[in-house]
């Protein structure tokens, strides 16, 4: 697959979309979460590369939002989704949702929205999806008690880039190995010219070692589950809390991360427990047994009567003797009582075993001296044997459950994924019920006959039969727009169709500008394949959605000639369009605007084209226009206490009263004479 090819992929991008392990498989499912693990690619640069490569999967040129408008409208429908979701990459996720103009695409969402109206986004689930995230790969990672050594220098650059988490050394001969050994818990030997050989010291000849890092380096392994633990941990809640069948045995998993603490330690191990704190605490506990000993040495000289004659003292120093002499005569039995003290002290403290305390004997001793001081020489070995024996066994150990881990690293993955993608369904399946959405259903194929889908189902999602209007347009029961800025259940429902060009007259305030919206918005969530804010909904498949908002003013002569300008390139547009024009009279005066507006109805009516234009002007517009124009009309019921009473669903084939005409009718009833009268006969 050339990755450039793609929308949106350049070189740059490409190059790092190369360099994951199937980048082609993750790009034709849309895979934000492979994709995101390629170099420098964030989870919105992923999921614009996932919409990108869909789009060139179905041959969809998209285009559907072909105004500023019907953006905000696909931003919002968007918005809403994003709000239901829990985590950051589901929210990403659902930018992969686009409104198609291919058949194929629209299918396939529906596919996944029909699965994701069946689940139920409890609080519980919630609750644990707070938790889950794109897994993480542990960076930085150094051993510094284990290195490489090979005589090859084309072995040795090798060995740094497929093992960097080791140190690698260059040696001559087995005594550079010995060196090594001295130095390292563990040396792996690449070289099976050292095969057989007698080194001291942990020294391993492993020449395939760099074709299994993981045997070398199972903290590899270890790290990435130990980042990873508290996401994964969530996405077992997830799946316990849900209906999803986990990949992998989620007790064996919670255990096996009870064995690794966050940095990668190994934990629960009563041995290695004992020899980690016997190498913390050497240092403190060789302290304390020094002054054990000293304080017993101290309290037998107090409590001794040494007495030593004249003739025998002139005769020891005459000797050359020493005071520590004189006290090794007198004070023998106490300072090696010292001394076991000492060593029974250390013994203890520090859990030694039999070998170990064999070592920790020549940490004191001697001839008798006061005060008893340490055999520093003695000390580093015993340290450097609990050290050894701290890391080989913490090296076994790492190897061991990384044996347990290796097994349920893919399916791991699959799990968080699973737990991912949920969310992206739970939303959509909160934004169904929150709205009160149903599936809506496409009605002839007003984009591309040549592609035809599977026909209509038992619901009747799809119809391409040849007797299906061919004039696009659509049909709307029930509809209540999520945008308003009143609380959902108090949005009014409307009840909307219009086949072909339609001019849409109706008082101020009476919901038209409302209407275009939810018009807008149904037509761009069913067309992301999602369901729609209504009881029932049938469209046509649209190629473009052109939605003009009102205009603030009239237009100075520059924006006005650019505003035909657009109008121009619409009319002269593929069909298969569906055109939303709120009050476009407003750019000019209102004599021109009519026969403007009736222009352009003219020849959008000569295409396959769908349009709904708000105006004022309905009733001079329809004069003007050389054409048979349909007109509904938003009806206001008349005035309550000063404020409109309406009927939100336009009245089919109505020009719709003004504001101005029932409040001069309402005058006329109220008032006497005949003023009201003579105006009210002026509508």
């Amino acid at each position: 697959m050339a990755f450039e090819s793609i929308p949106g992929v350049g070189e740059k991008t490409a190059d790092a979309l190369a360099e994951l392990d199937d980048p082609e498989t993750a790009l034709q499912q849309g895979d934000v979460l492979t994709l995101m693990d390629a170099p420098g690619i964030s989870e919105g640069r992923a999921a614009a590369i996932a919409r990108g490569a869909i789009r060139q999967r179905h041959d969809d040129p998209g285009g559907l939002l072909a105004t500023d408008q019907a953006r905000e409208l696909y931003d919002s429908v968007l918005e809403l989704l994003q709000e239901r979701a829990v985590t950051t990459y589901a929210k990403k996720r659902l930018e992969t949702l686009y409104p198609a103009t291919q058949g194929s695409r629209i299918e396939e969402v529906r596919a996944t929205v029909d699965n994701a109206l069946t689940r139920e986004p409890t609080p519980e689930l919630r609750a644990a999806l707070a938790d889950v995230a794109p897994l993480d790969t542990p960076s930085g990672l150094r051993v510094r008690e284990r290195c490489l050594a090979t005589t090859d220098a084309e072995r040795y650059a090798a060995a740094r880039e497929a093992i960097p988490e080791l140190s690698a050394e260059v040696v001559d001969d087995g005594h550079d190995i010995e060196e090594l050994a001295r130095s390292y818990s563990t040396v792996i030997v690449l070289d099976e010219a050292f095969a057989g050989g007698d080194f001291s010291g942990d020294v391993r000849v492993q020449p395939d070692a760099l074709e299994s890092p993981e045997d070398v380096v199972p903290e590899r392994l270890l790290a990435f589950f130990a980042e990873n633990r508290e996401t994964l941990l969530a996405a077992v809640r997830v799946h316990e809390a849900s209906e999803l069948e986990p990949p992998l045995d989620c007790d064996a998993l919670t255990e096996s991360l009870s064995r690794v603490d966050e940095d990668g330690t190994i934990v629960g191990d009563e041995e290695l427990e004992r020899l980690a704190t016997a190498v913390d605490d050497l240092d403190a506990a060789v302290g304390t047994a020094e002054s054990v000993a000293n304080d017993h040495l101290r309290a037998a000289i107090k409590e001794r009567d040494v007495t030593i004659e004249g003739q025998d003292f002139l005769s020891l120093v005459e000797q050359g003797a020493r005071v520590d002499s004189l006290l090794a005569r007198e004070l023998d039995d106490a300072f090696d009582a010292a001394l076991q003290k000492a060593h029974d002290h250390l013994t203890e403290s520090l859990a030694l075993t039999d070998h170990e305390a064999e070592l920790a004997e020549h940490i004191f001793g001697g001839e008798p001296t006061f005060p008893v001081s340490r055999r520093d020489d003695a000390v580093s070995r015993l340290n450097t044997e609990l050290t050894s024996a701290r890391d080989r066994r913490s090296t076994k150990l790492k190897a061991d459950l990384a044996d347990d881990l290796a097994a349920l690293k893919t399916p791991a993955e699959e799990l968080v994924r699973n737990a991912l993608e949920l969310d992206v369904e739970l939303a959509i399946a909160a934004f169904a019920r929150d709205f009160d959405c149903t599936m809506p259903e496409f009605v002839g194929d007003a984009v591309d006959e040549d592609v035809a889908d599977d026909g209509a189902d038992d619901d009747g999602d799809t119809d391409s039969s040849e007797d299906a209007a061919s004039t696009p347009g659509f049909v709307i029961e029930g509809g209540r727009s999520p945008i308003l800025d009143v609380d959902f259940e108090a949005v009014e429902p409307v009840d909307y169709s219009v086949e072909g060009v339609t001019l849409l007259s109706g008082v101020n305030s009476g919901g038209k500008t409302s209407l275009l919206d939810l018009v807008g918005l149904i037509v761009i969530a069913a067309q992301m394949g999602l369901p729609v804010p209504a009881e029932a909904v049938q469209l046509s498949r649209f190629s473009e959605l052109h939605y003009y908002a009102k205009s603030q003013g009239t237009l100075d002569a520059g924006a006005f000639e650019s505003t035909l300008q657009d109008f121009g390139d619409l009319v002269a547009g593929a069909d298969g369009r569906l055109v939303l024009v709120d009050e476009l009279e407003s750019i000019t005066e209102p004599g021109a605007s009519a026969k403007l507006i009736a222009g352009i109805l003219e020849a959008l009516d000569r295409q396959e084209t769908a349009a709904v234009f708000v105006s004022h002007l309905a009733r001079e517009i329809r004069e003007a226009a050389a054409i048979d124009v349909a007109v509904d009309g938003i009806e206001a019921v008349g005035l309550v206490d000063g404020e409109l009473e309406v009927n939100r669903s336009p009245v089919k084939e109505h020009l719709a009263r003004s504001t101005p005409e029932l409040i001069v009718e309402k005058l006329a009833a109220d008032e006497d004479g005949d003023f009201y009268d003579s105006l009210l006969a002026k509508f």
